[in-house]
């Protein structure tokens, strides 16, 4: 089994190839260049580093949302073009599932909150945890202000790991209103890897849980800035 994972989801630019259950090559970028000058360049990297014959793969992983509006299209379009030259299967990983995943099997008594800033004070977000080897949802991704995050850790009552570029946004707020025993997971953990997209992939390619190139769309979860000043703006001509 051999997966292509991409991620430009979020600030973070990710490829990856994964066969059976080794990472072969991953090449992760978190700096200022736009996904569009950086994503391809990697795959071509990674594709002549290792030799890699595209028509040998057996799926395109590819981080499928919430996120970045325009990372998601970066993303998307990529995965697309690819899985319709190569005819190869796509498999969407939920941004988030796949950010919890970087902390595979954390004790059970312990959850995952991945969070992505979202802006207008919220996050991109959902809550995990590990039980016999798999992920477990305990709240979906979500687009939540950042206030009824902390409300549902605290409920929980569980000590709680954080990561994802949401951290630094509400760290000072998550010491201020966290009420349970947390964590910040480290740098090599706490963003967007095109490595836990594939492994995640992975399981889900097991499950047959696939999509034609045709058939895949990024879950934005919300609409975008621009769609949403629109309507307002129709709104207050139509008032």
């Amino acid at each position: 089994m051999k997966i292509l994972a991409l991620d430009s989801s979020g600030l973070v630019a990710s490829v990856a190839l994964v066969e059976d259950d080794i990472l072969v090559a991953e090449y992760t970028m978190n700096y200022k260049k736009t996904h569009s000058q950086t994503l391809l360049p990697m795959l071509d990297e990674i594709k002549k580093a290792v030799n890699l014959d595209l028509e040998s793969i057996d799926a395109i992983a590819v981080a499928a949302g919430p996120g970045s509006f325009t990372g998601l299209r970066i993303g998307s379009a990529t995965a697309k073009g690819l899985g319709l030259a190569l005819q190869k299967p796509l498999i969407g990983v939920p941004t988030v599932e796949a950010l919890a995943y970087n902390l595979y099997d954390t004790d059970r008594d312990t959850v995952i909150c991945p969070m992505m800033d979202a802006r207008r004070k919220q996050v991109y977000t959902g809550i995990y945890t590990f039980e016999d080897h798999q992920l477990k949802t305990i709240q979906d991704q979500d687009a939540l202000p950042m206030d009824e995050l902390l409300e549902k850790v605290n409920a929980l009552g569980k000590n709680v790991i954080f990561l994802g570029d949401g951290v630094p946004v509400f760290k000072e707020l998550i010491q201020e209103k966290c009420q349970v025993s947390y964590s910040f997971a480290p740098a090599h953990l706490n963003r967007q890897r095109a490595g836990a997209v594939a492994a995640l992939g992975a399981v889900y390619f097991a499950r047959g849980k696939t999509e034609t190139a045709a058939e895949h769309q990024p879950d934005y979860l919300r609409v975008s800035q621009a769609e949403r000043e629109r309507a307002e703006r129709l709104a207050k001509e139509h008032a």
